[in-house]
């Protein structure tokens, strides 16, 4: 992990490398500052990378916890399935569920101080969610805009599935989504995008992508949303029955145009344990947004995991 400047290195942030059940390498790091109340265990969203969360990692060092992360397989520093790097290549939400607790079992129970707080990101909420329904690792769990639900836009829902059913069967699913880049986010996209209000977080992200490009990708492909679709159908389905193994807080952003809002909505309306507070004025990355932003959430995260 090489810092750039004004996106610096938590001091003492760790990097190790975990295996995963099928054998591929996934990258992670973790901080273990003195005395530290415990661990936060930060998933990330799809195409992030470690490095895009230096600051928040600091957010919550200065906080008294020690962090624990890791880049999903297909992106960051984690092993890629496609010789063209910016394509994703995940087929199943499990193979995310693996490289979870790979992560967990290599990494954060062995080397990292309890009680385990998490914090799960869009994709990353989704596959804690998951994770919750039978692991008993965290005391609560706070979930920053989790996917879900797709916000398609103006295509009919029916459409995207029938599309997103048909393209891997016929040997297409690596094919981008329509109106989607090729490539990773650039400093110029600023402008209309749906992930943050704030410029400077933004071009601190993506000029750490211009410096070090390996580590994006770029929009989804039909595999990865017939995937994300499948696993997001599977937790509503479960979401009314399910056992959840922590307390979970879901923080949504008002503003957000990546997942539904409204199926956030109806899965806290019928799941037991869940919590749901929103940020009114945040786009789709909460912790990415302005300085009063992230400090809501902070609040939340700090009021959830104390009481």
């Amino acid at each position: 992990m090489t810092p750039l400047p004004g996106n610096g290195l938590p001091e003492g942030l760790v990097s190790s490398t975990v295996t995963a059940k099928d054998g591929r390498k996934l990258r992670a790091a973790y901080v273990i500052p003195s005395s530290p109340k415990g661990t936060v265990v930060l998933l990330c969203g799809r195409g992030d990378f470690i490095e895009r969360w230096f600051e928040t990692i600091a957010d919550f060092i200065r906080r008294g916890f020690a962090v624990a992360t890791f880049d999903f397989r297909g992106q960051g520093g984690s092993e890629r399935v496609y010789t063209d790097r910016y394509r994703d290549g995940v087929k199943n939400f499990a193979e995310y569920d693996d490289d979870f607790a790979s992560f967990m079992t290599q990494v954060v129970l062995p080397d990292c101080p309890p009680p385990f707080f998490a914090v799960g990101h869009s994709t990353g909420g989704l596959i804690l969610l998951q994770a919750l329904t039978r692991r008993t690792w965290f005391e609560r769990a706070v979930l920053s805009a989790p996917l879900l639900g797709v916000d398609v836009g103006i295509w009919p829902l029916p459409l995207v599935r029938f599309l997103c059913w048909t393209f891997p069967k016929v040997g297409l699913g690596r094919l981008f989504l329509p109106g989607q880049s090729k490539r990773p986010l650039a400093p110029q996209n600023f402008p209309g995008n749906n992930l943050t209000s704030d410029q400077r977080r933004f071009q601190q992200s993506t000029k750490t992508l211009v410096e070090q490009p390996d580590l994006g990708v770029g929009g989804p492909t039909f595999s990865w949303l017939h995937a994300a679709l499948k696993s997001m159908d599977r937790m509503a389905a479960e979401g009314a029955k399910a056992t959840f193994r922590a307390p979970i807080l879901i923080v949504a952003a008002g503003r957000d145009r990546v997942v539904d809002n409204e199926a956030i909505r109806r899965f806290c309306a019928a799941a037991t344990g869940v919590s749901l507070a929103f940020i009114p004025e945040a786009r789709h990355e909460i912790l990415f947004e302005r300085d009063s932003i992230r400090e809501q959430f902070f609040a939340a995260f700090e009021a959830f995991t104390t009481g």
